[in-house]
Formats: structure tokens, sequence, C-alpha cells
């Protein structure tokens, strides 16, 4: 066990190491550094061995808050936040507990506002963490992915997602978006990105990750996500790699279940590994684990985040990975099921993990958890189940990650220069010629496209408020007279028929869909959306006007409305996106993207109805 250091002593030290690793002194600072320290920052060492068990422990944790400040007042906020931790804030939560770092949701109810609202959030968090007795400033994470999946909204630049960019096949393209997604995080104080998803999507029925992968490829999607490494770490921030070892053959949502992947050791090796041998090679700097069981690399089918054979085994000494290892959210019950919340961190370190993120909000009892977590990892060191030197290990990796990414120097933004990074005129435009690449027409049987711009009435129909009203806008921009029928994501009977009514008096029909399957709907963790939007497209099909399909997410859509002629896989709903496809419907833009997935015949996995690869184009 490490000498303690306590007081003002302790005070003293701590102050001396940050100064030292911010560059403001050169004082040399003496380590007992033992076999295992060899090698590494003394400074750091010395830092650590000035924190208390519990100080250690909770530099572990990375935390949810509520509010749009670190230090709000907002009743709703307060009532919540007390809920979870006792205490009304961020800044309160960061005093008394002091975590490694906190993430920005978009909802639930959401931190983010604007880039100019964040801003000031993250400089908020790092004031609160610098003006502790041990001044370590915060990890400030999110989930900017692009495509659906991007927690800071414009006018932050919109990156195509992964499956889009894959469809583009440019991996300069997907480094560039990374880079400049990252420098835009970078400016309002996000020094964590949970991205890039290095998930295989070769199950159609995936319901998590879908879009969120790069494609059914993995040399494709290794190249892809290796691109990606190197654009974060050029924009400034640390990137995640997701979800190890691999989530990319479920048909459950790890956030509400259990999935399985019932891959054998060889199939993992040839399907699942490639893209994070590929991250690895780059030198990724984190990796995020997942929460599923997998029986070929653990007979003991604890889920992956909890198996040391998985993340030790596999991560740490098969493949060498030395950076920081982070959980999934903890709240999610593919990871709660087998033992209680109380067990799941002790066990998550016990696996070689050195990030505990995000704690469930609630217990039966409706308080928060992480108290709990954080006792268990305090106790289980006392009980000597987990030794301090092994919670040391993590928080050295944790600390050296924010070293290098330069936040012991200067953790803060300049609020000011917000508008002049993000959501740059060129950073839009890169991003609208990529997306411009991605657009794949996947069938012209009636040969409808391109269309040629004029008079005439169209309906655009099926999923998405914004998205029906914004493909509406397109065509009203090229002299057509739009009408709009919204249906939601399972329209029912009723609103078909309305729809159907709507269109007798069009020219031309576009139906939109999201995810327009009929798989195991009733299965828990499987939130597909039912036969409503595939019976609203074969009803529109069925009024003998001309149809064209866009699927706005996932492009499988088309297996289940074959006798669809005219179809169009756009990735996104992104207005990048949709301002794309109005371009490639009008033969202003020949659709470039190629399938980066293989479609199946519905209920016929085995047989494929369109190929990896497969997209047309105009002739000129």
């Amino acid at each position: 066990m490490p000498t303690r250091i306590t007081g003002a002593r302790r005070t003293v030290i701590a102050a001396l190491a940050v100064l030292t690793l911010s560059g403001v002194t050169t004082v040399p600072v003496q380590a007992d550094a033992g076999a295992g320290d060899r090698g590494k920052d003394r400074r750091l060492l010395r830092l650590i061995r000035s924190m208390t068990l519990e100080e250690k422990a909770a530099q572990l944790f990375v935390l949810q808050v509520y509010g749009k400040s670190a230090d709000t007042t907002d009743p709703a906020d307060v009532a919540r936040n007390r809920r979870l931790y006792g205490l009304d804030n961020a800044a309160q939560l960061i005093a008394r507990y002091k975590p490694g770092g906190i993430i920005y949701y978009s909802a639930d109810p959401p931190n983010v506002t604007d880039p100019q609202q964040l801003a000031a959030f993250s400089n908020g968090i790092q004031r609160a963490a610098m003006a502790t007795p041990i001044p370590i400033p915060a990890t400030i994470a999110t989930d900017q992915e692009g495509g659906i999946v991007a927690r800071v909204q414009p006018p932050a630049t919109q990156s195509p997602g992964s499956m889009a960019l894959a469809a583009g096949r440019r991996t300069g393209d997907a480094r560039a978006m990374a880079r400049i997604t990252g420098r835009e995080l970078r400016a309002i104080g996000i020094n964590q990105d949970y991205a890039p998803d290095a998930d295989v999507n070769v199950n159609p029925a995936n319901p998590v990750i879908g879009v969120r992968s790069f494609g059914s490829d993995p040399a494709l999607v290794s190249r892809m996500v290796a691109a990606q490494v190197d654009g974060y770490r050029e924009g400034g921030v640390t990137g995640t790699v997701k979800h190890f070892p691999g989530h990319g053959d479920t048909r459950l949502d790890s956030h509400t279940s259990v999935p399985r992947i019932e891959h054998t050791r060889e199939e993992w090796e040839r399907i699942d590994l490639p893209p994070f041998k590929a991250a690895i090679a780059r030198g990724a700097d984190s990796i995020m684990t997942a929460h599923l069981i997998f029986p070929a690399l653990d007979p003991s089918e604890d889920p992956s985040t909890l198996s040391k054979p998985i993340i030790t085994g596999l991560l740490r000494e098969k493949l060498g990975y030395k950076g920081v290892i982070v959980t999934d959210a903890l709240d999610m019950k593919g990871v709660r099921d087998k033992y209680g919340d109380d067990r799941v961190p002790v066990l998550a370190l016990k696996a070689g993990v050195d990030v505990l993120l995000k704690p469930p909000s609630f217990d039966a009892n409706g308080d928060g958890l992480f108290r709990v977590q954080l006792n268990a990892v305090v106790n289980a060191v006392r009980g000597g189940e987990l030794t301090e030197r092994r919670i040391e290990e993590s928080v050295y990796r944790i600390l050296a990650l924010k070293k290098k990414r330069g936040l012991f120097r200067d953790p803060y933004v300049d609020e000011s220069k917000v508008g002049q990074v993000v959501g740059k005129p060129a950073s839009l435009a890169t991003a609208q010629r990529a997306t411009d690449r991605t657009t794949t027409l996947v069938k012209n049987d009636a040969r409808l496209l391109p269309l040629r711009p004029g008079a005439r009435k169209v309906l655009v129909a099926g999923w998405g408020v914004t998205t029906t009203r914004a493909i509406a806008d397109e065509f009203t921009k090229r002299g057509a007279t739009t009408a709009v029928q919204e249906s939601g994501v399972s329209p029912t009977p009723e609103r078909i028929q309305q729809t159907v009514a709507a269109a007798q008096d069009q020219d031309l029909i576009v139906a939109v869909t999201n995810r327009a399957w009929d798989i195991e709907t009733s299965t828990p963790g499987n939130p597909h959306n039912g036969p409503g939007q595939m019976n609203l497209v074969k009803a529109l099909i069925a009024t003998g006007k001309p149809v064209v399909v866009v699927a706005a997410r996932d492009p499988y859509d088309i297996a289940w409305f074959t006798e669809a002629q005219t179809y169009v896989a756009t990735y996104s709903y992104t207005a990048e996106a949709l301002r794309s496809l109005g371009k490639v419907l009008f033969g202003e833009l020949s659709p470039a993207g190629k399938l980066p997935v293989t479609i199946p015949v519905r209920d016929k996995p085995g047989q494929t109805l369109y190929p990896f690869g497969h997209g047309l184009s105009y002739r000129r």
C-alpha cells in the first residue's frame, strides 16, 4: 500500500505536480517507482500518490449531470441532480467527489443547447475541477458519431454517419470529417468523442448498430476506422473505438436486453477483430467495451465488459493494447442482468477496464447508484478483492491521456472564438461534398430518375416530420407543388388510408422509410417498427402512381417491398443528406454511393437481394 500523504503537505505536492505537468515549473519531483512504474511519467505517479483511495476511485468514473451549466439553479435540474448525487449541480458534484469526467447528452433532458452554451458549460466544469485541493482537469465526453448519432447539432458541422461515409468509399472523407468534428468539439470544451464505431454490421436486423457501422465488410470497416482514428487525433480530441469485441451481429439492443454473439473464434478473428486491430495499429487512444455475451471468447458467458478473458486476455495481452479502456454505459441492461449494480464496477475493473461510464441513474428506491458503485470499488480495495495498485494503473492511464490532450497545460476554451471554429463555411462545404458522394441509387427499374425540374404535384409521405418537410422543400425549390403526409414509425391502417387518399390527385409520390421492418416486433430489446411502414409503401405503389422510395436510415428496407421500382438510400436524415438527395433525384448529381453492406432477401439471410458494392449511376 503506498504511503498516505495528508493535509497541507498533500495539497502542496499535488499543486507542484500539476504545475510541473502544465509546464509552469521544472522542479524535479521524486517518485518511489516500482518495477511496474519504469518508463512512466514520475510527475503523474507522484500526483496519483498524493490522492486518497476515494479520489483515485472517483477518477475512474465519467458521470451524467443535469443542467445546461456547471452551476445550474434550475429547479427541475437541481431536483434530478439531488436524486442522483445529493447535490445541486456539476460544480458541487466535482467539489464533493472529484470524478474523472462528465458526459454530455442531447436528451433526457438535454445538456446541449448550442455550441456557445456548451463552451461556457465546459469551462465551468474545468473551473470546478481545477478548484479542488488536487486540481485535475476533467474528461468531457459525448457521442458525436455523425449521421443519426450527433449530440451537438447545427450550427456545428454535421458529418455523414459511418455507413454513409463507407458508401462514399473515401477514407479521406472519413478522416477529414473526424478532424473537423474533433476541432469543433475541442472548441466547445469536449475532449473525448465516443466514436468511431468499429462494429462490422453483418446482421441486417441489428437494432442498435445498423448505420452506425461502416458496413459489413471487415476490410472496408478497418480502413474507415483507421482513417477516423487519425482524424480525431488531428482534431485534438480522444477518439474512442467501439464496441469491443464487436456488436455487429446481434438481434437485440444491449440498452434493453443481453445480446449474444454466436460467432466462432475463427469467425470473430475474421469478421469482428480486423477493425480493432487496425485501430490499435493506428495508436487508438481509447476503446469502448460492449455489453454482450460471446461464448466463443468466454465460456463463462459473462458480459464482455466484465470478462477478464476478453478484456485482459484478448484486448490487453493478445492485441497488446495499452490505451484507455472505457465501459459502455453501466446503466444498460446488457451489463446489469447477471450481477448486482454494486458488483458491476468491481468486476469490470477486475476484467481490466479503466473508465466506468455513466452508472445507473436510479435504483428501486429512486436513489442514484454512483455512490453505491464508488463505495463498492473502495470497499473492494479495503477488503482485498482489488489492490490499490490496480486502481492506480487505471488512474495513470486516464491522467496520461489527459496530459496527452494538453488538459493539464490548459483545460479551458476561448468562448469568444467558438463561432470562428464551429460551423465554419469551409467545414460545412466539406461535409456537403462528402455527403454528396454517399447517396446510393439501389433500384431504378422504371427509369424514373433523374426527374426533370418543373411544375408537377408531388406527395411526400412516410416517416419523419422534419424529413418529409425537407424533402418536399427540395421539390418546391425546383418548381413542384408539394403536399406532405407524415405517418410516423408505425402508421396505422387509418393513417395509411388517409395517405392513399391524398395521393390520388398527385403526379409523383415520394415514400420515406426508417427501418420499415417487420421482425420479431414483440421481442424485448428488439424495437423494430412493425409492418406499418411496409404496408404504407405497398399501398402507395398499388395506386399506380410513380413512387420513389427513400430509405432515410438503414438501406435494408427494400427487402420488405421488392415491388418498388425506384429506391434510394441516404443512410441518414441530416440536412446535408436530404440536400444531396434532392440533387440526385433531379440529376444535378449522379449518384455515387455504393452499398457498404449486402442486402439479403427477406427471411432468407443466405440469399442476396443486392450485393455489397452495388450502386447505380446516371449515364452521361
